[in-house]
């Protein structure tokens, strides 16, 4: 439908200007641009192979693993925790919180559904947010009630590379083996968060816009809200470098990496709306006695201030 980048910005502009309620779906593509490998795309962490244990990376960070042999899943979420706390929140992660403030503003909403144990979404601003995978700044003792938050990004690296002396991390209260609250392979998923985002999600009625940045589409929880809101005819947009099996689903496809993307759908969207602000002081010019008038996306603020 849309042969070039440039047309399918015009039209992702369009469409963000008309929403009021958004969801965005987002995988390890995300924060690629922060640094962190993805997993299953090009140079991928999982597409390298078997370990020098002689597992899969998904075999060592699985639960199967964590009851076996915990000190094989630690060795790799050591290298997890380490990488996340070394790296920031990028520009897409910056602007899709941007976003939620300016539609909270006018009575909208913005609704993040992430894969990613990083933390990135809410360090960037972000407060409407679904870590259907768990984060990696909350460890917990399998045994009692022990917990510790890292809260910054000092505190994660510094912990972190604490507990890899250890080899197997303990809890300092009764001495049971800890693990950070994220979902391993072949766990079952955070029951109450999907729960609720189904009821937000409201069959796909609950948002004008539906955006899959990043992600490899291997889980039917994150393709399924995609495919049903593309049935109930809701605009969906999918940003990623390579095509995945949701390329097939959705109205756009955008092969662009997810912050190239957004810098370049928020510097057209503020011109837009810098050109309707001229505009709008323009007419106020000609016929003062009009009065000031809302622009189309609701938003007094000048362009050149973001």
């Amino acid at each position: 439908m849309f042969c070039s980048n440039e047309e399918k910005l015009n039209v992702i502009v369009n469409l963000l200007r008309k929403s009021k309620r958004i969801l965005f779906i987002t995988g390890a593509g995300i924060s690629a641009d922060s640094g962190l490998p993805t997993y299953r795309g090009v140079g991928g962490l999982y597409n390298r192979g078997r370990t020098e244990e002689g597992y899969t990376i998904e075999e060592c960070l699985s639960g199967s693993m964590f009851q076996r042999q915990p000190e094989i899943t630690w060795k790799y979420m050591f290298q997890l925790g380490i990488a996340v706390a070394e790296h920031q929140p990028n520009d897409a992660h910056r602007i899709i919180a941007e976003w939620e403030k300016r539609l909270n503003s006018i009575g909208g909403k913005v609704v993040v559904v992430t894969q990613n144990i990083d933390n990135y979404h809410r360090a960037a601003g972000s407060r409407n947010v679904y870590e259907f995978h768990g984060s990696l700044r909350t460890l917990y003792c399998t045994a009692c009630s022990w917990s510790e938050e890292l809260e910054t990004d000092k505190t994660a690296l510094t912990r972190f590379k604490e507990l890899q002396k250890t080899l197997l991390p303990c809890c300092p209260e009764c001495h049971a083996v800890i693990r950070p609250r994220v979902v391993l392979f072949e766990e079952s998923l955070p029951f109450h968060e999907i729960e609720q985002f189904q009821y937000e999600f409201n069959n796909g009625k609950g948002f004008d816009l539906v955006f899959s940045i990043g992600t490899s589409a291997m889980f039917p929880y994150i393709t399924n809200p995609v495919r049903m809101a593309a049935l109930q005819k809701i605009p969906t947009i999918e940003i990623n470098p390579v095509e995945s099996d949701l390329s097939y689903y959705v109205e756009i496809h955008l092969p662009m990496r997810a912050a190239e993307a957004l810098l370049e759908i928020e510097k057209q969207w503020n011109k837009k709306l810098s050109a309707e602000i001229s505009q709008i002081n323009a007419d106020i010019k000609i016929a003062p006695n009009r009065g000031h008038s809302q622009n189309s996306d609701g938003f007094y603020f000048n362009p050149s201030d973001q």
